[in-house]
C-alpha cells in the first residue's frame, strides 16, 4: 500500500512540472486529515522553574503524527500561549523536522513565560499546542490544548547600571519628566560603567539629568564651569546657542565637558535598523528604528525582544555604513558584532559616533 501512494505522490509531482501556468490551480494539493496531539506530559502537570538549572532539560514534549495522506516529512512547532489564549500571541518553544518529540530547557519554558505575562514565584497556567505543517498543504493544529502550571523565575538578565536622561529645554523631551516622554539617555561608550557621553543636537536653553524618568529624587546638575553634583536639586546645564554638542561626564570623579562638536552632522540616513542572530529578521533583515524629530542623528527602539546572539546597526538596509561595538548594554565606534542577551529591551542609537544603549529587563 504504501509502495502504491508513493507512486501516486510520484504521478503527482510530474504531473505538477508538466503544468502550464494557466493550469496552476488544478495541481493536486494534499490536504492534513489527523492533526498532532500532545501525548506528554500530562495534563496539568506543575513546574517550579530555577534559575540554577537554566541549562537543564524542563520537559520533553511528545505528540501524535500528523497524516497528510502520503509518506512525506512533516515539520512541527510547540507553541505556549496563556490559559485560553487564541494562541495568535502564542512563543514557539522548539520545533522539528519529522520528530515527534522535543526537549525544551529551562530557560526556554522561562523566558516564553515571563513573556506571556508570568509572575515570578506564582504558578500559572498556559496552554500548548502543536502546529504541523508541510509545503503545499494547511497547517494542523492540535484540537484541544494542553494545559501546564509554570512557577516560574524572574529571568532578569544582571544589569549593574545607573541610565541618565537629558531634560530640559535644551533637550529632546524638554522638561516634562513623563515616564512615557522620550528623553534622551546618555550612552557609555567605554567598559567603565561611571563614564557617560552624548554628540548630538541641542538646542538655546539650560538642561539637567535624571536618573529615572518619571521622578526628580536623583539627578545630575552643574556644580561648576568642570564639576557636577548629584542630588534632589542639581544645577542646571546653559546651551548659549543652538547646535552640536559633545556632552561627557564621570559620575564617580563628579567632572564634565561640554564642547562643540566639530565632526560632520550633514549626512543624514533615510533608515537606521537592528540586524544579527538576536533579532527577529537573523542576519537576513534589519528591524527599523525610529528617527528622532528632535536630532536627525538619533534613533529608538521600542521594548522588543532581543534572543541570545549578536546585533549590528546599520543605515537604508544596506552594509555601506554599519556600526558595531565590543560591549554588551553600551558602546559604540567598533566593527564588531554586539553580544545580546535574551531580554525584552529599549534601544537607542546614534549615528554621529555610532553610540549605542540597550536596556534590558523591560516590561
Amino acid at each position: 500500500m504504501k509502495n502504491i501512494t508513493k507512486s501516486i505522490i510520484a504521478l503527482f509531482a510530474v504531473v505538477a512540472l508538466s503544468c502550464t501556468v494557466e493550469d496552476v490551480q488544478d495541481r493536486p494539493v494534499i490536504q492534513g486529515i489527523e492533526t498532532p496531539e500532545l501525548v506528554a506530559p500530562q495534563n496539568d502537570k506543575l513546574y517550579t522553574l530555577v534559575e540554577d538549572n537554566a541549562d537543564n532539560v524542563a520537559e520533553r514534549f511528545v505528540w501524535s503524527a500528523a497524516t497528510y495522506g502520503g509518506d512525506v516529512e512533516i515539520g512541527y512547532k510547540i507553541m505556549i500561549d496563556v490559559k485560553g489564549g487564541d494562541f495568535t500571541k502564542a512563543i514557539e518553544l522548539g520545533g522539528t523536522a519529522g520528530a515527534t518529540q522535543i526537549e525544551v530547557s529551562v530557560k526556554t519554558l522561562n523566558q516564553a513565560v515571563v513573556e506571556l505575562g508570568g509572575v515570578a514565584g506564582v504558578a500559572s497556567s498556559f496552554d500548548v499546542k502543536v502546529i504541523s505543517s508541510l509545503a503545499g498543504a494547511e497547517k494542523m493544529t492540535s484540537a484541544k490544548p494542553l494545559s501546564i502550571l509554570v512557577n516560574s523565575y524572574t529571568g532578569l538578565i544582571a544589569y549593574p547600571f545607573t541610565d541618565w536622561y537629558l531634560i530640559g529645554a535644551a533637550v529632546q523631551g524638554g522638561w516634562d519628566n513623563n515616564a512615557d516622554t522620550n528623553h534622551q539617555p546618555m550612552f557609555r561608550i567605554t567598559s567603565a560603567a561611571n563614564k557617560y557621553s552624548f554628540t548630538g543636537y541641542f538646542g538655546a536653553g539650560n538642561f539637567k539629568l535624571i536618573s529615572k524618568k518619571g521622578s526628580w529624587d536623583f539627578q545630575l546638575g552643574r556644580a561648576s564651569a568642570t564639576a557636577i553634583e548629584v542630588n534632589g536639586n542639581a544645577g542646571e546645564f546653559t546651551i548659549a546657542t543652538a547646535g552640536y554638542y559633545k556632552f561627557t561626564f564621570d559620575s564617580t570623579a563628579l567632572t564634565y565637558t561640554l564642547v562643540p562638536y566639530t565632526g560632520t552632522t550633514t549626512k543624514i540616513f533615510t533608515t537606521v535598523g537592528i540586524i544579527g542572530s538576536s533579532t527577529a529578521g537573523g542576519w537576513n533583515a534589519s528591524t527599523a528604528l525610529t528617527k528622532s524629530t528632535f536630532d536627525a542623528h538619533s534613533w529608538t527602539l521600542g521594548v522588543s525582544i532581543l534572543n541570545d546572539g549578536e546585533a549590528k546597526f546599520r543605515a537604508n538596509n544596506l552594509w555601506d555604513d554599519s556600526w558595531g561595538g565590543k560591549t554588551a548594554f553600551s558602546g559604540g565606534g567598533t566593527g564588531d558584532n554586539i553580544p545580546v542577551a535574551k531580554s525584552k529591551y529599549v534601544i537607542y542609537f546614534n549615528d554621529l559616533d555610532g553610540s549605542y544603549l540597550m536596556i534590558p529587563n523591560q516590561e
